[in-house]
């Protein structure tokens, strides 16, 4: 369906969904493909008319704890109530302000004397600015150092595993490809 045109908050609503049904818009519509296999929480977008349907969900936004060393970097004083924005995406023809209606209500359903401090990524990889973050009032952190990326038929693959890191030829004895070393924007917003 095409809503083109900008959202109307009155027809739209945000609401945990299950970690599957987050899932299978990720798979289809994001361009990692794939995520954690858990979720701190996971919400998504909803026409009001169809809040009772979870394959009518419009986006999701997928939060988890980040690595330790991001969470370190990202608020040393406290870095175990970091939590990272791990995927964001919208099915297409979503309102053009989507995105940022979806962050900023996902955003208030966190517990933030749990989380104070959330982080997020847009990756230059794919082109991405951060602008949605911005229109969020997130506080831009600046580049990070560029990182290898790899993909297994066109899926995004972590060199992290567990408590495990993965090396160059580790990853691609695993049959992935290295994509390039890409920096992302940082953004981070605390309470």
């Amino acid at each position: 369906m095409d809503y083109s045109g900008r959202l109307n908050r009155n027809e739209w609503s945000v609401r945990p969904v299950p970690l599957q049904a987050g899932r299978v818009l990720v798979e289809k519509y994001h361009y990692a493909k794939g995520g954690s296999n858990t979720a701190t929480y996971m919400h998504g977008l909803f026409r009001r008319e169809d809040l009772m349907w979870d394959e009518k969900c419009q986006g999701v936004a997928w939060w988890i704890p980040p690595t330790k060393s991001a969470a370190l970097a990202t608020w040393p004083e406290r870095w175990m109530g970091v939590l990272c924005l791990s995927r964001l995406v919208l099915t297409p023809g979503c309102p053009k302000n989507a995105a940022t209606f979806l962050l900023a209500a996902s955003r208030r359903m966190i517990d933030r004397k749990k989380w104070p401090c959330l982080v997020t990524y847009a990756d230059t990889w794919r082109g991405h600015t951060g602008r949605i973050y911005r229109a969020d009032n997130w506080e831009y952190c600046g580049l990070t150092k560029p990182e290898r990326t790899y993909t297994i038929n066109g899926i995004m693959v972590s060199r992290k595993a567990g408590p495990k890191t993965r090396t160059h030829g580790e990853m691609l004895a695993l049959g992935a490809r290295l994509e390039g070393a890409f920096a992302k924007h940082k953004y981070k917003r605390t309470s």
